[in-house]
């Protein structure tokens, strides 16, 4: 395991790299595994991590009708879906696309289920979005706070991935802390622990990369 001053020091190299912008740019990391058959289900990674320090644009939708909408809105969830926009955009899949692509979790009350995987799991299980089902009665709300502050690793059947750990306007060790956190979890379900990772590399949205393993 590499040591939280040594990642720092790379979120700083990467950030001081990156060729100025007027926009804030994210932070990210890719990482390289080897030795490991990425074919066999069993070796693929299926995380959602909690970062210790969050990100700022994790967007939430919840599909669903009553008290979970009501609590979405106290949560500030971004997106509701009821029942009826659920079937509409099985019929609109450009819509449904986009939908997918820009929020970065689902919850679905357990009655809306159904609907979902008929017109919804196309876009939304190849993707690895498919919504948390929530029973009757639970309270979303501390699922939401939980999830804003969380990144999904998914690798299917490829040895290289990457996940967003940060903002360039955040401080490199926040940034760190988030790297660090990402690397143990990753480490601890794969077989062969360090061993199976090849490379890590952090860099911002239009910088360069720079080696951190």
């Amino acid at each position: 395991m590499v040591d939280r001053s040594s990642i720092k020091e790379a979120v700083i190299s990467a950030i001081e790299q990156a060729p100025p912008r007027k926009f804030r740019e994210s932070v990210d990391i890719t990482i390289n595994l080897r030795n490991i058959d990425m074919a066999q289900p069993k070796n693929r990674i299926d995380e959602t991590i909690l970062l210790p320090n969050g990100l700022n644009d994790i967007k939430i939708a919840v599909l669903g009708k009553g008290d979970i909408t009501t609590q979405a809105k106290e949560a500030g969830v971004e997106l509701i879906i009821g029942p009826d926009e659920i079937e509409r955009l099985g019929g609109e899949p450009r819509e449904a696309r986009k939908m997918a692509n820009e929020y970065r979790f689902f919850l679905a009350e357990t009655a809306v289920m159904p609907l979902v995987g008929r017109y919804l799991g196309v876009r939304l299980g190849p993707r690895g979005r498919m919504p948390m089902p929530i029973p009757p009665g639970a309270d979303i709300r501390p699922i939401v706070q939980r999830l804003r502050s969380s990144v999904k690793i998914r690798t299917k059947d490829k040895k290289t991935f990457h996940s967003k750990v940060g903002e360039t306007d955040m401080q490199p060790e926040q940034i760190a802390e988030n790297v660090d956190a990402i690397l143990r979890r990753v480490e601890s379900v794969l077989e062969g622990g360090t061993m199976n990772i090849r490379s890590v590399y952090v860099k911002t949205t239009m910088g360069p990369a720079v080696r951190l393993i």
